[in-house]
């Protein structure tokens, strides 16, 4: 392309200058912006009727050469070198040249994992097999098989997240009860650990992602002490000393009576000089005799019991943690003092 600018001296000149500013520009955009530019463009007016034409063209193709340069950087900018994910620890380098790492006596286990293999091994001396629980899951388990009927109100409760696919993440570790019942015959004696997920405004004792417990238990004249007697016992062999409990109705779908468990804050539990404590810390009940159906379970010769309490708020209880949100924030003080094992 012929460069008609030398016809013009001043427009020669402020093409150099352009040109050399583009070529150190961390944002070339802004030169096609630039107060020169719009000088030039607006000067096509002002020339001679004899020059106008080879004038205006002289700066209409030192915008395109501009805009072209600029696209080109633009580019080059987002071509980004590929990363080698074996560097530095290719198989071809001497592991004197690698970099040196931690020494694994330096970290510990976060303090929900330690307690969860705590909560595992009380439960499998109890006789419960472990199941996990699911990161995402399907509107039929997370309330169709639970007796949820479209549509109703109790949906809303668990402020669920949703994707646009309409998969879900889990609000509680009871998504797992219908296939836990589906996989197993009577006897069932199944706890279901898992990560769950809701949309909560954040304080001390919310958060958006915590964890679960479940239990499920079937067989044939399951009563209520059953169940009572065995979240006790589970209760007392975690804490490691006798635990005093009620229970109060409460409506949950999947079970039928729904209870709220709450434990007597035992002295060694309560903060200094607080006084009698009842504290909440699961739901339970007997086994819906429609969830029960609905896993190809009679409800005539089966009944059953299941619990969900929450991970967290065990170990809270257990070491005197203040603030759920410290179990997500990585934070090193409190991950030191809560409980974890190196």
């Amino acid at each position: 392309m012929t460069d008609k600018s030398t016809d013009f001296p001043t427009l020669k000149r402020v093409s150099r200058q352009l040109k050399n500013r583009l070529a150190q520009a961390d944002d070339p955009g802004q030169v096609l912006k630039s107060r020169e530019l719009k000088d030039l463009l607006a000067a096509i007016k002002d020339q001679p009727a004899a020059k106008r034409g080879a004038y205006g063209a002289a700066v209409n193709q030192l915008k395109a050469e501009l805009t072209e340069l600029v696209a080109r950087k633009q580019d080059a900018a987002s071509e980004l070198p590929p990363i080698d994910v074996t560097a530095p620890f290719d198989a071809n380098i001497s592991s004197a040249d690698q970099p040196a790492m931690l020494g694994a006596d330096d970290g510990s286990v976060h303090p929900v994992t330690a307690e969860l293999n705590r909560i595992k091994d009380i439960f499998s001396r109890m006789g419960f097999a472990i199941a996990d629980s699911r990161l995402i899951d399907d509107d039929y388990h997370m309330f169709g098989s639970l007796n949820f009927p479209k549509d109703h109100p109790a949906r809303d409760d668990y402020d669920t997240f949703m994707t646009e696919e309409g998969l879900i993440l889990p609000a509680h570790t009871s998504t797992m009860q219908n296939r836990v019942m589906k996989a197993n015959r009577p006897p069932i004696a199944v706890v279901i650990p898992g990560r769950v997920f809701r949309n909560e405004d954040l304080d001390a004792t919310h958060e958006h992602t915590f964890h679960q417990v479940e239990g499920v238990y079937v067989d044939k004249g399951v009563a209520l002490a059953d169940m009572l007697g065995t979240i006790q016992t589970f209760l007392e062999a975690y804490f490691k000393q006798t635990i005093e409990y009620k229970t109060q109705p409460f409506y949950f779908p999947f079970v039928e009576p729904g209870l709220e468990y709450l434990i007597k804050m035992p002295k060694s539990l309560r903060k200094p000089g607080s006084g009698e404590q009842w504290l909440e810390i699961m739901g339970c009940g007997l086994i819906h005799p429609q969830v029960l159906k609905e896993a190809g379970l009679d409800p005539a010769v089966y009944s059953g019991f299941a619990w969900g309490m929450g991970i967290e708020r065990l170990i809270m209880l257990k070491y005197g943690i203040e603030d759920v949100r410290h179990f997500m924030s990585g934070r090193l003080d409190f991950l030191k003092r809560a409980g974890g094992s190196s």
